[in-house]
């Protein structure tokens, strides 16, 4: 247990962040944002959405951990819902990895990676009015390369597609306390607790890129920080309006439910993380590595000592 005294400081510390006294806006996480105004909430109107809308999410899984090298498998997945109705699933190609050699390589890089290619490939696909929703934001990794997105954003103004991107746990702050939470009590206080709103917050000069927190649908109980890309950045409400209309999915009200559906495909459960590993011991017994080799390279030694093993 804490001490009563350290956990007592702490929670003083949050009630001041939480008063919001501080009202400057920052990203803790670090980014290139350039932050507009005092985040005022306003009332959004949805529309008819578009004529197509396409969503990528990755997913990951970590199959064998020896620290120094894991062996691990990622995939991006594609939906394209068309009328309403679901077209396409594309569960992607799952594609392995050993990491530990390339220290600058790590798991949640190679998932993006995989994410931007079918990102792409929606891109192209897409119809001039369509809409291609991306899991995250805008702001790739900073190892990836410079022009990345915004020749990734040239290629859908050239195409008329919308380009928006949707995070789920925003590191955004206003003075240092989270900022979409303080949006949320903020809305409801002055706009009602059923209404639609959006915030201007942010925006990134490569790409044009807008940022702004939105509250999508009017039984959502939470609001999302959302990207939009190239031309939308001049007209923010219209393609959230767009958004609106594919948010209202009874299961996950607010969250646009092509993206649901693209986060299911992507995830890895563990009926296929044990697939998967008992293919991989397969393979590593045909190349020569017996099953004590394994044990003694990707046992988990701190669950051992959890559940009271002994090693041999």
């Amino acid at each position: 247990m804490a001490e009563t005294s350290s956990l007592a400081a702490v929670a003083t510390q949050v009630a001041a962040l939480l008063a919001g006294a501080d009202v400057s806006l920052s990203d803790p996480e670090g980014s290139d944002l350039v932050f507009d105004g005092d985040a005022v909430t306003r009332p959004l109107v949805r529309v008819d959405p578009p004529v197509e809308c396409w969503a990528v999410d990755g997913g990951q899984a970590l199959l064998a951990d020896a620290r120094c090298l894991q062996i691990a498998v990622t995939r991006a997945a594609t939906v394209r819902f068309q009328h309403g109705a679901c077209a396409i699933e594309d569960p992607g190609q799952i594609d392995a990895h050993l990491l530990g050699l390339d220290p600058g390589i790590d798991l949640n890089f190679l998932r993006d990676q995989a994410e931007w290619v079918a990102v792409a490939r929606a891109v192209d696909s897409a119809e001039p009015g369509g809409l291609v929703l991306v899991d995250g934001d805008l702001v790739p990794d900073w190892r990836a390369p410079s022009g990345l997105v915004p020749e990734l954003i040239d290629r859908a103004v050239d195409r008329h597609v919308t380009l928006v991107a949707i995070t789920k746990h925003s590191s955004l702050a206003r003075g240092r306390a989270p900022l979409v939470g303080m949006l949320e009590r903020d809305a409801e206080a002055t706009l009602g607790p059923r209404t639609t709103w959006w915030a201007p917050i942010a925006h990134l000069e490569v790409g044009a890129i807008a940022v702004v927190i939105a509250r999508l649908d009017p039984d959502a109980r939470f609001a999302f920080r959302i990207d939009l890309a190239g031309h939308l950045a001049t007209d923010p409400a219209a393609v959230l309006g767009q958004l609106s209309a594919l948010s209202d999915d009874a299961a996950f009200p607010g969250y646009p439910y092509p993206l649901s559906v693209a986060d299911r495909l992507a995830a890895c459960p563990s009926w296929l993380r044990h697939e998967l590993r008992s293919q991989l011991d397969e393979l590593l017994d045909l190349a020569g590595v017996d099953e004590d080799a394994r044990e003694r390279a990707f046992a988990d030694r701190h669950r051992f000592l959890e559940r009271g093993g002994a090693f041999a």
